[in-house]
């Protein structure tokens, strides 16, 4: 066992999202759902286990965590103890790149780094897909973190089924490479937002079950733009599928509504760039936060058009895998 280990992982934005879980212990979905990784957003974190220690500590960005967020990161360190025979103490100290809770997929980076540094740290030899089923204990969507760029979670009832695994995309006739000549344009709107809550909401809907139907064509459909490398359908279907998903929570119990006004001004801003001949579609997670995927060619206009709303903006690219990184970049 090495001990100390430091990681490093990509936030994920949802192409065909899931919500609502069979199991919210193990943190299995009703349904299959595909991301890709946003760079160069990311989470670090540094682990060590420390026998002589008397209790574990989790600090994330400068502060302690407790409650239900030290709960979380709980269920992935004692599934790493079961696997490793470790009952030693863990020190886990983790530092986002960009903003938290505000739609961007901090979780997902956040519980993927931790698995890969813990997994490390206990001298584990695990492929990536297998620490998927590590981090997906914490966050569903941070198993496809782990396997990075463009990632299907599998759904099912086991580790052995429930799995992320990296999927294979094509080079469109006219040259579109979706891992390399993507953008997001980040258009970030600061509003709290509790996924957990999200899930157990979309799952009370009435559409839930219509909903479930539904992304079946969807994935099927994802699966074949990608491998296709076709942009439009590649990100046509994601932004169906965000009002799809929004619809679906919406609709639950508390009729939770999380858009913004700035929300709803992006969606009509990508429209108009749109039927100006501008490929670009939206894209929206659980939040009031939007990405705004399009080429690179066009990448600064339509930052620039975004920007013209008010909010703060960023540039992304397609990120890869979660990576160990080496002893200086330790976080302690």
């Amino acid at each position: 066992m090495t001990e100390k280990a430091t990681a490093r992982a990509h936030p994920i934005q949802g192409l065909v999202k899931y919500h609502g879980m069979r199991d919210e212990e193990l943190r299995l979905p009703y349904h299959d759902s595909i991301s890709l990784c946003t760079a160069p957003t990311a989470t670090t974190t540094t682990v060590e286990w420390q026998p002589d220690a008397s209790e574990d500590t989790y600090v994330i960005g400068g502060e302690a965590v407790d409650g239900r967020a030290a709960e979380r990161i709980n269920m992935v360190v004692d599934h790493v103890r079961e696997l490793a025979g470790v009952d030693a103490a863990v020190r886990l100290e983790s530092e986002n790149s960009f903003p938290s809770n505000i739609g961007f997929g901090s979780s997902s980076s956040g519980f993927a780094a931790a698995a890969l540094a813990l997994t490390e740290a206990a001298g584990l030899d695990l492929s990536l897909p297998e620490v998927s089923t590590v981090a997906r204990r914490g966050s569903s969507s941070a198993a496809r973190s782990v396997t990075g760029a463009y990632s299907r979670l599998d759904a099912g009832l086991n580790d052995e089924d429930c799995r992320s695994h990296r999927l294979d995309v094509g080079v469109s006739e006219d040259g579109f490479d979706p891992e390399e000549d993507l953008r997001i344009v980040a258009a970030h709107v600061p509003a709290y937002k509790e996924t957990e809550e999200a899930h157990r909401e979309a799952a009370a809907s009435h559409m839930m079950q219509a909903r479930t139907a539904h992304v079946q064509d969807q994935l099927v459909e994802m699966t074949d733009a990608l491998r296709a490398g076709d942009f439009d359908r590649i990100f046509e279907t994601a932004e169906h599928d965000s009002l799809s998903l929004t619809a679906t929570t919406m609709t639950g119990p508390a009729g939770w509504v999380y858009w913004q006004p700035e929300t709803i001004a992006v969606f009509n801003a990508v429209r108009e760039l749109r039927e100006e001949g501008v490929p670009v579609y939206f894209s929206t997670d659980t939040g009031a936060s939007v990405y705004v995927n399009t080429l690179a060619d066009h990448a600064e206009e339509v930052e620039s058009r975004i920007a013209e709303i008010g909010i703060d903006t960023d540039i992304w690219e397609v990120g890869g895998p979660a990576r160990v990184l080496d002893e200086s970049d330790a976080l302690f």
